[in-house]
């Protein structure tokens, strides 16, 4: 049985979602993919700081999950 992170990575499958990284960096962009040790794979990615303007734009990243501080749904 999949534990509680994994059941709610599986509902945001295709869906907008923010994640926030250990050293500050804040990614959003689609979740397409992840893995059972939380690496993501986002598309259409935007690093954002902490008023929300962009700051970069990506097409497909991959965030290791040993790096991710939380997870939010956009």
């Amino acid at each position: 049985m999949p534990s509680e992170p994994i059941r709610l990575l599986n509902k945001s499958l295709h869906s907008q979602i923010l994640v926030k990284l250990k050293d500050g960096h804040e990614y959003v962009g689609n979740l397409a993919k992840y893995d059972l040790t939380m690496n993501l794979i986002l598309t259409d990615a935007i690093e954002a700081v902490d008023d929300g303007n962009p700051v970069a734009k990506y097409g497909k990243i991959l965030v290791r999950g040993n790096n991710i501080l939380y997870i939010k749904t956009v």
